[in-house]
């Protein structure tokens, strides 16, 4: 019985009797049926030991028949707490209003997110969602089960495989699987594969079509390399001639490239901005007045407040922003040379389209003029060569 819940609602006190017969005591009071625990005599200091509120007012005549008196050492149990509170009425009132407001704003659903989708907009999944009872500031308690959600979600976005709903505190993730799709292909009508410009053919391989030139062939911009007509005589007809031809193109670029160059470099000039975060809302608190920088990066952290496994709508997020400045870097010639060259490949491989290579490079010619390197660059690239032109028949 000792520490009881039945105790604590009841309200108990620790008690040390003072003179008087104590082992006379102890036995009338068992007699009487009182309940004592935690008795305690030594035999050179008083008796103590603990009894419920209602049992501690019928000592009375035991105290009188044994020359006894009593004083209370401590007072526990909830009788007890209700009257401090009680004493103290607007923190009691405070206390329990915060713990209304905090259940009110734990039970509110503050954040819908969209995960997996690709082609299904956030729109239409939200618009989807709302419709299904499930948006911001929704009553937790007011949704329907997470399985019975997302099934019913899944049939409102028809593009969608499969829809997972997951509620976490008061975020709710949706989950897309949306379904694959086979690729629609346009009808292609008749067509020959040209030579986009001049180049030595490497590599032909046709998938459909006569094939009209060989590897280490050279061809001028225009030629037919796989014909869109198969057949003679009679027999001929066109198709869709497609298939692989590479070759080797030649490019010339002339770079200009300067001795000094502006980089852009942190200045150790920071700004810290905080942040009081209510659900998707942000109310910014510090970091006023001071003048923006020209150029600057910023970090931001969201700390958010948690509850046990409840997370909750409300946090701070931490901003730094750090200036940004320029400062001057000179270059040797050697250095301005290679940024050059590196910016001349960059360009020759986006103009030659994916997949191509630099087989070659030759540096034709190199000064230095007005604090700039001047190059002219002959590149060597095999490529694709092979573009579409569509066949024109005209009837007989």
């Amino acid at each position: 019985m000792r520490g009881s819940w039945i105790h604590y609602l009841r309200g108990y006190v620790t008690v040390k009797l003072i003179g008087g017969d104590a082992e006379r005591f102890l036995n009338e009071a068992t007699a009487a049926g009182l309940l004592l625990w935690d008795i305690a005599y030594t035999g050179k200091g008083p008796l103590t030991f603990r009894v419920t509120v209602p049992d501690f007012f019928r000592l009375r005549p035991l105290l009188k028949r044994c020359g006894s008196r009593t004083r209370i050492a401590e007072r526990r149990g909830l009788p007890f707490q209700m009257a401090r509170l009680s004493r103290r009425k607007t923190f009691a009132a405070g206390m329990l209003g915060f713990v209304c407001a905090l259940f009110v704003l734990s039970s509110l659903v503050w954040d819908v997110q969209v995960e997996g989708n690709r082609s299904i907009s956030e729109e239409t999944v939200l618009k989807a969602a709302r419709e299904e009872g499930l948006y911001p500031f929704q009553w937790s308690f007011r949704l329907k089960d997470s399985s019975e959600l997302a099934r019913r979600l899944a049939g409102r976005l028809p593009d969608a495989a499969w829809v997972g709903v997951d509620k976490t505190g008061t975020k709710v993730s949706i989950t897309i699987v949306e379904s694959a799709k086979p690729e629609e292909k346009k009808p292609e009508g008749p067509r020959d594969l040209v030579a986009s410009a001049d180049a030595v053919v490497t590599k032909i391989v046709a998938e459909n079509g006569r094939p009209k030139v060989k590897a280490n062939q050279r061809v001028r911009k225009g030629d037919v390399l796989i014909s869109g007509f198969i057949g003679e005589g009679e027999r001929k007809k066109a198709v869709v001639s497609k298939g692989e031809v590479r070759g080797i193109v030649w490019y010339e670029y002339k770079v200009v490239s300067p001795l000094k160059r502006q980089v852009q470099t942190l200045t150790g000039e920071t700004r810290d901005r905080t942040y009081l975060v209510i659900g998707n809302r942000a109310l910014q608190i510090t970091g006023y007045g001071a003048p923006p920088f020209g150029k600057s990066v910023i970090h931001g952290e969201l700390k958010r407040l948690s509850l046990g496994n409840w997370t909750l709508p409300f946090g701070k997020l931490v901003e730094k922003e750090k200036e940004l400045g320029l400062i001057e870097e000179k270059l040797t010639p050697a250095e301005a040379k290679e940024a050059g060259l590196k910016r001349a490949r960059e360009a020759v491989l986006a103009r030659s389209g994916s997949g191509s290579e630099i087989k070659a490079e030759k540096l034709l010619h190199e000064h230095t003029d007005n604090g700039k390197v001047v190059l002219n660059v002959l590149f060597e690239v095999e490529q694709s060569i092979a573009i579409e032109r569509p066949i024109i028949q005209t009837p007989n």
